[in-house]
């Protein structure tokens, strides 16, 4: 038997549930800021967007995403969150596993 919970988010665009992993999380901070958060373990409020091209343009249309995380989003994330969904697709939204180095 598999005693390994996968932990489970919402994709905040298409509201499916996928493994935390597969998905990209957006982070604000106390302080207001708003990044991306490659570890998936930086604190604040956590946003979690499906890496696939359809949900990344709709998160980006209009200000969706500055309304879905309460504050306006950089151009710079933003441009992060595009080049992060083509990396996906070439390699899969690869972290390292606990104990591993990068």
């Amino acid at each position: 038997m598999n005693g390994k919970k996968v932990p489970m988010r919402m994709c905040a665009i298409c509201r499916s549930l996928k493994p935390k992993r597969e998905l990209i999380r957006l982070v604000r901070t106390a302080d207001g800021q708003v990044f991306m958060d490659e570890t998936g373990k930086k604190p604040g409020r956590g946003l979690y967007v499906c890496p696939e091209k359809k949900c990344v343009d709709e998160a980006l249309k209009g200000s969706r995403l500055d309304k879905t995380i309460g504050r306006a989003v950089d151009q710079d994330v933003k441009q992060q969150l595009k080049n992060a969904v083509f990396e996906s697709k070439d390699e899969g939204l690869q972290r390292p596993n606990k104990g591993e180095a990068r």
